[in-house]
């Protein structure tokens, strides 16, 4: 969406509930939030009634914007600063909102990322995976085996998509579980020399390594693509001075998906996703 159409979207509080309306509905129907029946009707105070589970429900009930008790032009405008990629206080400051609230809100966001980015479609062809460590600046040893750092492994199919994960340790079982998970079997996998990497010839997959020490790149044996997006992730995350650990994968989560969604806008699927049923284990 232009500046234009959002400026007008936000026009007015009935103009903005309206827009989120279009995400609520599905193809322009109200399904029951319980069962998911179409055969829903109003009744007063705003509510709706199932006439198969009898469920009352209102408007975004169990969705992520009724986490938060603000307007819904105020949440049109965090998204929209969200996806500028502005962070929380500068929006608080913007929209004269408490920093908690927008804090809150921006969480949301994140959260509504991860539940609605399972996609379920292969990565395949030639793909390059590797592994980068998360944290401040610390002494000592960097890379693999430093202290206090959140270790995350990662895939990138060339000219497609990057999927990322945090992991407890990186190890010949987790390189091969995560990668079965998401790569096509047949695919051809570029890594680095680390040794864990060398069980991916018995995944199925064929197996080229680069070693860094002697060289970066040999005719298509490379990882500049992942390595690309862990400079793009850090790049990003530097301006939050910090992230918790438990906060960290929804971080994470955020940069995988705007890196997949880099040449495009973001904001109607943003809206779309906070719109959307939190699901239960969340």
């Amino acid at each position: 969406m232009n500046i234009f159409g959002f400026h007008s979207v936000v026009k007015s509080e009935k103009r903005a509930q309206r827009h989120l309306r279009k995400f609520w509905r599905k193809n322009g129907r109200v399904l029951c939030i319980n069962c998911g029946s179409p055969k829903v009707y109003q009744i007063p105070g705003q509510r709706y009634r199932c006439r198969r589970c009898k469920y009352r429900f209102s408007e975004f009930s169990g969705t992520w914007i009724r986490k938060l008790k603000i307007g819904s032009a105020q949440w049109l405008w965090i998204i929209k600063l969200f996806e500028l990629e502005m962070s929380a206080r500068k929006i608080s400051q913007q929209l004269d909102l408490s920093y908690p609230t927008v804090l809150k809100a921006t969480n949301l966001i994140r959260q509504s990322i991860v539940a609605n980015s399972k996609d379920r479609n292969w990565l395949q062809g030639e793909v390059e995976a590797d592994d980068a460590y998360f944290g401040g600046k610390r002494k000592g040893k960097r890379g693999r085996g430093a202290r206090n750092k959140i270790p995350v492994f990662g895939i990138l199919e060339r000219d497609g998509k990057v999927k990322v994960e945090v992991v407890e340790r990186l190890t010949a079982e987790t390189i091969c579980g995560l990668t079965v998970k998401t790569v096509r079997r047949g695919s051809i996998v570029y890594t680095d020399k680390y040794h864990g990497y060398d069980s991916l010839m018995f995944c199925g997959y064929r197996h080229l390594n680069i070693d860094h020490s002697k060289r970066f790149a040999s005719g298509k044996v490379y990882i500049n693509g992942v390595e690309g997006f862990w400079s793009y992730a850090k790049e990003r995350l530097i301006k939050f001075h910090g992230v918790s650990k438990n906060k960290f994968p929804f971080y994470l989560k955020e940069m995988e998906f705007r890196y997949n969604n880099r040449h495009r806008s973001i904001f109607e699927k943003l809206v779309k996703f906070v719109c959307s049923p939190v699901p239960n284990h969340l």
